[in-house]
C-alpha cells in the first residue's frame, strides 16, 4: 500500500511540474499569428470605401483585356499605402488573388540584376569598366575563350548594363531558342545559360560594343553569370543576401518552368484560348503552352527569372528611388548613374528614365505581365498580371492610363504604412511552430 502511494505521489508531482498553462497559451498564440492571414498583407488591409471608384476602374480594365488575376501596390512618400489583389490566383480552386501572391516579373528582374551589379561595384569587387571576356577579364573560363568575333574582348560590364554589348535580336532572341541551341551545341535540351552564351560567342556580333544600343536579354543573363563569378555565390543567393534581405524582402525567388514546380503562393498563369502551342523545351516532342514548358524562364536568370509580390517590388523601388523619405540601398552616385540620361549609359535596369524624374520598368512573359513606376511626385506603383493580353507590349500604355485614372479617383489616401502589417521573415507553406523558420 505504501509503495502504491509513493507511485501515485510521484506521478502527481510529474504532472504538476509539467503543467504550464502559460506556456500552452503562448504556443497557441504564436501558432495563430504565424498563419498566412495574420502574418502577411491581405485584401482586407486596403478595403476602405475611398477605393470604390478606383477599384471599379481596375475591374473594368481586367474585364476588357481578359485578365484573370492582378495584384497592385501603391506607395506615397516612402510608405506603402495600398496593396490589393483582384480576380483569381487560380481559377480551378477559385483562390482569390491576395497581395502575398507571387508572380513571374519577367524583365523587371533586370532591375534586381542591375542593383546587384552596382552593389558589387560599391563593395569594390568589380568596376563597370572591367572587361567581361578574355584572359584577364571576369569570365576568363576557357569555355568562353576564342570567340569568333574578337570585338567581344571589348565588352565591359557597363556595356551589358546599358544593352550596348553588340548583340541584337536580328535573327531571334538567343534566350528563346533552347531547342535549336541544344541541337547545335550537342547537349541535352534545354540549353542552359552557359551553353547559350557559348553559342552566341560562336557567332559574329551585330555591332561594335559601345557603338550602339539594342535590347538584349542575353546581356543581362551574362550579368547574372558575372555576379556568380565575382561574388562566389549563386546569382540568387547574392541578390538575396546583398540586395533583397537588407531592404526587408524575403519571399522573392527564381521561377521554374512547369506547373508542377510552382512556388508557395505563386499564381497560375493564363494565356489566350487561341495561343499557339510550342514544342516542349525538354525535347519530348510534346506540344505545350508557352507559359508552361514552351519557354525556358529558368535560363533567363538575371534577365527575367524572378518571382515577386507587388508589395515587395514597391520595397525594391523605394530602395533605389533617390528620395530621402526612405533609405536607399545604393549610393546617390550609383542611382544617378542608373538614371541620368546624359551619361551615355542610362537607363540602367530601368526601361525608361525621363528627365522629369519619372522612371518605369516593364516585364512580360507568356501568361504574365507587369509594370512598376516611380513618379516625380513621390508616388510609386506596381501592377502585376497572371494573364497574357492579346495586344502584347501595347498593354503597358493602357496600364499607365489606367493607373492615372486610379490615382485620380482616390481623394484621400490612408496615412498608415502597410509595411507595418507584415513581419520581415520568410513564410513557409505550412506553419505549425517556430521550427518552420
Amino acid at each position: 500500500m505504501v509503495r502504491i502511494r509513493k507511485i501515485l505521489l510521484a506521478t502527481l508531482l510529474v504532472l504538476l511540474v509539467s503543467y504550464n498553462p502559460g506556456a500552452v497559451e503562448r504556443s497557441n498564440v504564436v501558432t495563430n499569428k504565424l498563419t498566412p492571414g495574420n502574418i502577411r498583407l491581405t485584401n482586407t488591409n486596403s478595403s476602405g470605401k475611398e477605393f470604390a471608384a478606383a477599384e471599379k476602374t481596375i475591374r473594368s480594365f481586367m474585364h476588357r483585356w481578359s485578365i484573370t488575376g492582378a495584384s497592385m501596390a501603391i506607395s506615397l512618400d516612402g510608405k506603402l499605402i495600398y496593396a490589393r489583389g483582384f480576380g483569381y490566383a487560380d481559377t480551378t480552386s477559385k483562390e482569390e488573388t491576395q497581395p502575398y501572391h507571387k508572380f513571374r516579373i519577367a524583365s523587371i528582374s533586370k532591375l534586381v540584376t542591375a542593383v546587384a551589379i552596382m552593389k558589387l561595384q560599391e563593395e569594390g569587387k568589380l568596376s563597370l569598366r572591367d572587361r567581361v571576356f578574355g584572359p584577364d577579364a571576369i569570365l576568363n573560363d576557357p569555355y568562353f575563350s576564342n570567340p569568333k568575333d574578337k570585338r567581344v574582348y571589348g565588352i565591359t560590364v557597363a556595356h551589358l548594363l546599358s544593352h550596348e554589348g553588340g548583340w541584337t535580336q536580328r535573327w531571334g532572341d538567343q534566350m528563346f531558342m533552347p531547342l535549336l541551341i541544344a541541337d547545335k551545341m550537342g547537349v541535352k535540351p534545354p540549353a542552359d545559360a552557359r551553353t547559350i552564351l557559348r553559342f552566341a560567342l560562336d557567332k559574329r556580333l551585330h555591332f561594335t560594343p559601345g557603338a550602339g544600343k539594342a535590347y538584349s536579354n542575353l546581356g543581362y543573363t551574362i550579368l547574372g553569370l558575372i555576379i556568380e563569378k565575382v561574388s562566389g555565390m549563386s546569382y540568387e543567393e547574392y541578390c538575396r543576401k546583398a540586395v533583397l534581405e537588407p531592404i526587408g524582402i524575403y519571399d522573392m525567388s527564381l521561377a521554374h518552368n512547369l506547373l508542377s514546380q510552382k512556388a508557395p503562393f505563386e499564381v497560375t498563369y493564363y494565356e489566350p484560348s487561341d495561343v499557339v502551342l510550342k514544342p516542349s523545351i525538354y525535347g519530348t516532342g510534346e506540344l505545350v503552352p508557352p507559359s508552361y514548358g514552351g519557354n525556358d524562364v529558368e535560363a533567363l536568370g538575371g534577365a527575367g527569372a524572378w518571382l515577386a509580390t507587388a508589395p515587395d517590388l514597391i520595397r525594391l523601388m523605394l530602395a533605389v528611388d533617390g528620395f530621402k523619405t526612405r533609405q536607399d540601398i545604393l549610393t546617390d552616385q550609383s542611382i544617378e548613374f542608373m538614371t541620368d540620361n546624359d551619361n551615355g549609359y542610362a537607363p540602367i535596369g530601368w526601361k525608361t528614365t525621363v528627365y522629369n524624374g519619372t522612371w518605369w520598368r516593364t516585364g512580360s512573359f507568356p501568361g504574365s505581365a507587369g509594370m512598376m513606376k516611380r513618379q516625380s511626385d513621390g508616388i510609386g506603383w506596381v501592377v502585376l498580371f497572371n494573364s497574357s493580353a492579346w495586344n502584347g507590349p501595347e498593354i503597358y500604355s493602357y496600364i499607365n492610363n489606367m493607373m492615372y485614372r486610379v490615382l485620380s479617383q482616390v481623394k484621400h489616401w490612408p496615412n498608415n504604412d502597410l509595411f507595418n502589417y507584415s513581419l520581415p521573415i520568410p513564410l513557409k507553406t505550412n506553419v505549425s511552430d517556430s521550427s518552420s523558420f
